[in-house]
């Protein structure tokens, strides 16, 4: 486990229930990052899964060619803005980035304002569902004569980043994940409930962690236990914790941004995936 030498300042944090999530976007105007589209072709689109079709949005290089694919995964708001400039971001690296909307059936998220109201949502929607629609929208890009097809990784944030260690764990195809402080803890609806803890067997894909030294959920503890759960059948994991960071310390729309360990953090994530999907 490496500890980042890049430091920012501590954030506060809400309940234990909500700081395994994103709080409700507080907004900081002054930091927030905008991807100018030039030179990337991006939309929302319709992805099927299953019987249905679910929202997406998606982003890549406006050029000619192939390019390897990310599914980033959101926070519980869904894909609202922030998720759909941090495509872009990939984009303009390089990369044909999509993110799904997970909680379209439900009505979405985004809109909502009240954690315990947004939590009821999140946490009923089944393991089996957000596994399907994750590989619906991965299969979808990779049907795309833009795209990589041999070429995939997986992002997340906060609910994402736990996310993304479930479906490192179950998307075979799978070349890399990258999670951001995601608790390996949470449980996700299935018989029985499954937590990161119990999955960590099945992930053998090049994995990096990126946590918050001061967030208490996770805590420091929790991703140092898995950590060495990961560590016991995969040789290419890379956890950071950074010093004075909380949880949500990339999320540069809210007051949790921090500048330093975002930059360090951003720069890690792009060099994973550069390092194993495009190499």
């Amino acid at each position: 486990m490496k500890i980042a030498d890049r430091e920012g300042m501590a954030a506060g944090h809400g309940a234990a229930t909500a700081t395994a999530y994103a709080m409700a976007p507080d907004a900081a105007p002054s930091t927030i990052i905008h991807t100018d589209p030039q030179g990337l072709t991006a939309a929302d689109i319709r992805v099927a899964s299953g019987a249905e079709t679910i929202p997406a949005y998606e982003a890549r290089p406006a050029g000619a060619g192939k390019y390897p694919v990310v599914v980033v995964i959101s926070e519980i708001w869904g894909v609202h803005e922030h998720i759909k400039d941090v495509c872009r971001r990939f984009a303009k690296q390089g990369y044909y980035a999509i993110a799904p909307e997970m909680f379209h059936r439900e009505g979405g998220t985004a809109h909502m304002t009240e954690i315990p109201e947004i939590l009821k949502i999140v946490m009923g929607v089944s393991r089996v569902r957000i596994l399907q629609d994750l590989s619906a929208a991965a299969d979808h890009a990779r049907r795309q004569p833009q795209a990589r097809a041999d070429r995939v990784g997986v992002t997340g944030f906060c609910w994402g980043g736990s996310t993304t260690m479930h479906f490192a764990a179950h998307y075979r195809d799978l070349r890399a994940a990258v999670a951001w402080y995601g608790p390996p803890a949470r449980a996700y609806k299935a018989e029985p409930p499954v937590t990161g803890f119990d999955i960590a067997k099945d992930i053998t894909c090049p994995f990096l962690g990126l946590f918050g030294e001061e967030d208490q959920n996770p805590p420091p503890a929790d991703v140092r236990k898995f950590e060495e759960l990961l560590r016991r059948h995969n040789r290419n994991v890379e956890i950071v914790i950074y010093p004075k960071a909380g949880h949500a310390f990339y999320a540069d729309y809210r007051q949790t941004y921090r500048p330093e360990p975002a930059r360090d953090a951003w720069a890690r994530c792009v060099a994973w995936f550069d390092k194993h999907l495009k190499a």
